[in-house]
């Protein structure tokens, strides 16, 4: 798509972009089951010979070996990767939340960083960035034709070094540069507040290592401030994935003990199991149960769950637990569908092999690949209708992506249609006031419309249903 719109979402600077995965680890990889195929082999080994022989100039070989590793990994699907040392480093930052960096969460407009928000506390926090300004420069390096994953690189780097980033901020019409230390960044995961006397909100933005403590220590004050809570809205939009023992605990915190979460499927022994809302199937990486903290009202207060089309993988591992059990009320869009199960296999000390091991399925046995999580009630973006929905991408919109395993699916030609209409409808509203589009009110603002539904529907009350979305059907994976 060639359009000057980048619809980004709302992306902490440092965690690794494309990160819609739910992980488990291993350290050891496993023996081949099969010999390797001879004739396959030698022509490999051919093609090496002469890249090294004939090739205009010489190339490294270790360099040569990773990269037809890479490429043999990314052949498979599009969530199984080949980690090098740099990439495997950027990695496990995502999933700790923490990083080296300037501490801000970014999006791009007409090709340049955006800065949605500086995280409070941050060294951009301190250098007075503010929401909206926008990054024109990284050091001498020019922000526009970079990628948002090249921005970010650019801007990350080694604790206590400098970087200079050129802003320009329009409010006021001028650039100035800015010097920032970079420090170690944590990203708050979780984000929690009062909505209104009686009704409480929990936003997980990514299931990270330290997500289910931040979600008990969030909720455990939210009903000390408010012991008679009404209901809660638990808000899962745009939320990309992460640690499946999080999706675990986080589902456990709402639901009886010992009902089905999720179970998995896939080739390999290990890789059929059975998850359940029980501390020896979250607490492996986590201790002692965190989730005794919590008060007991949890479990029984009204609860709905917003999803949206980035919803993906551990989130929507959550979202279909509850929706099975009958435990929430889910609100929102269809979600992205990433329902593969990611085994991360650390190869020496700095390489690792994160592949596709197995299939999710909620309680009920239901798919999520492909397919994702249709909520109970429908709702668009705003009171005006949808915006962005129909151009974000989704599990099966991505190339070489695998199928839900049950049964034959029917490419859904709308899908595209919608998003054409979409965009067109973007360019002709942006030349029309020769302005971008409005961006979305932040999730649990007083302008958040899904949010105000969620509330009404806690409360009984009239709830603003969309009358434009549909169920997505599944596409055809053989024709990818």
């Amino acid at each position: 798509m060639t359009s000057k719109f980048k619809i980004a979402g709302w992306v902490a600077l440092g965690v690794l972009a494309g990160g819609l995965t739910t992980m488990q680890f291993q350290a050891t990889a496993r023996n081949t089951v099969a010999p390797l195929p001879l004739e396959e082999m030698q022509q490999l080994a051919a093609v090496f010979g002469m890249i090294k022989t004939d090739y205009v100039e010489t190339v490294d070989e270790k360099k040569l070996i990773s990269d037809a590793i890479g490429g043999m990994v990314s052949g498979l699907d599009p969530h199984s990767t080949y980690f090098d040392k740099t990439t495997f480093k950027e990695f496990r930052e995502g999933t700790t939340g923490k990083f080296v960096g300037v501490g801000i969460e970014i999006g791009m407009e007409d090709g340049l960083v955006k800065v949605v928000s500086p995280i409070e506390g941050s060294p951009a926090f301190r250098a007075g960035l503010k929401s909206g300004d926008l990054i024109t420069k990284i050091d001498d390096t020019f922000v526009k034709g970079l990628t948002m994953d090249q921005a970010v690189k650019r801007m990350r780097g080694e604790p206590q070094t400098k970087v200079v980033l050129t802003i320009f901020r329009k409010l006021e019409n001028r650039s100035f540069p800015v010097t920032i230390t970079r420090e170690e960044i944590r990203v708050q995961s979780v984000r929690a507040k009062m909505v209104e006397p009686g009704y409480g909100w929990i936003r997980v933005t990514q299931f990270q290592d330290r997500t289910v403590e931040d979600f008990v220590a969030k909720a455990d004050k939210l009903f000390k401030d408010d012991p008679k809570m009404k209901g809660l809205v638990l808000d899962l939009r745009n939320d990309p994935g992460g640690l499946l023992e999080g999706a675990i605990a986080v589902s456990a915190a709402f639901l009886p003990k010992d009902v089905t979460v999720v179970s998995t499927n896939g080739q390999i022994p290990e890789s059929k199991a059975i998850f359940k809302a029980r501390p020896e199937d979250y607490t492996r990486r986590l201790g002692a149960d965190p989730l005794a903290k919590l008060p007991a009202a949890i479990k029984n207060v009204p609860l709905v769950v917003l999803v949206n089309e980035g919803s993906a993988s551990a989130s929507e591992i959550v979202s279909g637990a509850l929706q099975d059990h009958k435990r929430a009320v889910i609100m929102g869009a269809q979600t992205f569908g990433k329902g593969s199960v990611q085994t991360v296999r650390q190869l020496t000390a700095d390489t690792a092999l994160k592949i596709t091991t197995a299939r999710y399925y909620t309680p009920s046995g239901r798919s999520i690949q492909a397919k994702g999580i249709v909520p109970d009630v429908m709702l668009d973006e705003t009171a005006e209708g949808n915006l962005f929905s129909a151009l974000r991408t989704r599990e099966a919109d991505l190339e070489k992506h695998i199928g839900s395993g049950q049964g034959s699916e029917v490419k859904d030609a709308a899908r595209e249609k919608a998003r054409e209409e979409a965009m067109k409808k973007l360019e002709e509203a942006s030349a029309k006031k020769n302005e971008p589009p409005k961006p979305l009110p932040e999730f649990g603002s007083a302008e958040d419309f899904q949010l105000q539904q969620a509330v009404a529907q806690l409360k009984g009350k009239p709830v603003i249903v969309s009358k434009t979305m549909t169920e997505r059907k599944p596409e055809d994976t053989k024709a990818q």
